[in-house]
């Protein structure tokens, strides 16, 4: 399956905490809930401008223990986007998401 899914976190460079998260079902724009929409999402990676790939700065919930965690609203967007309740659409979610996820500092910006 390809991910129906398509994430973008709106703000580049050094200005990571001025974004906002752009995401997509099939092309169709989902409104996230108030608390989510300008806030990283909590997915696992390394979150250092200056390396990285040092482990160190490894942080966040891999894909399953991200699934768990945010299942109430993930199902109420679903449900609202009709979006099948779907494990391998939850994963799809995710998978979207991660590669643009940030974390405050993560960028460099305020330092």
């Amino acid at each position: 399956m390809q991910n129906p899914f398509k994430a973008e976190w709106t703000a580049k460079g050094h200005t990571l905490c001025l974004g906002h998260w752009d995401i997509r079902y099939n092309d169709i724009p989902l409104d996230l809930p108030a608390e989510r929409r300008d806030k990283d999402m909590g997915t696992k990676n390394i979150y250092n401008f200056i390396d990285p790939e040092d482990e160190l700065y490894l942080e966040g919930l891999d894909e399953s223990d991200w699934i768990l965690a945010n299942m109430d609203w993930l199902s109420d967007l679903f449900i609202q986007y009709d979006i099948p309740l779907e494990e391998n659409y939850m994963r799809a979610f995710y998978q979207a998401v991660n590669p643009e996820d940030w974390r405050c500092g993560s960028c460099g910006g305020c330092i």
